[in-house]
């Protein structure tokens, strides 16, 4: 085949440092801003974002020579790096992340779950909304290392 096509996407989820309330709702679209021009900078694409003061949910589709793990090193490295330069020494992000794939057909189901995260967390806490995705998608995990 003379050209490769793809369409690759990913559900990411990570948390604040230790799952502390680190972002704030005055500042919190700015940053998924930021974290969209990041995104762009690796020539992918945010396609939905949203989160709680403790964890972001994003929806990225990637370009095929773009490895996850480096697109969430630079998201976290350079976000936070973001925050410091706002005088907001105290923020950062845990070491972990989940990392889901997502096929086009639930795209926009996934977008929307990403988009109502307040109404998911009135009844559940991320640790548990966590563990059930990594559940759902068949990831094995030992509780003794889901946090930090």
């Amino acid at each position: 085949m003379a050209t490769t096509y793809s369409n690759l996407l990913f559900h990411l989820v990570f948390s604040t440092k230790h799952r502390e309330l680190l972002i704030d709702p005055s500042w919190q679209g700015d940053l998924y801003g930021y974290i969209g021009g990041i995104v762009r900078q690796r020539r992918g694409k945010l396609l939905a974002s949203g989160g709680m003061p403790d964890h972001v949910h994003l929806l990225v589709k990637t370009p095929t020579d773009l490895a996850v793990a480096e697109l969430v090193r630079d998201v976290k490295a350079i976000s936070t790096g973001w925050r410091h330069e706002s005088g907001d020494g105290g923020f950062g992000w845990q070491t972990g992340y989940g990392a889901f794939t997502v096929s086009e057909s639930v795209a926009s189901t996934v977008t929307n779950y990403i988009h109502t995260q307040p109404e998911h967390h009135r009844t559940r806490t991320f640790q548990d909304e966590f563990v059930e995705l990594l559940t759902r998608h068949g990831i094995d995990y030992n509780p003794k290392y889901l946090w930090d």
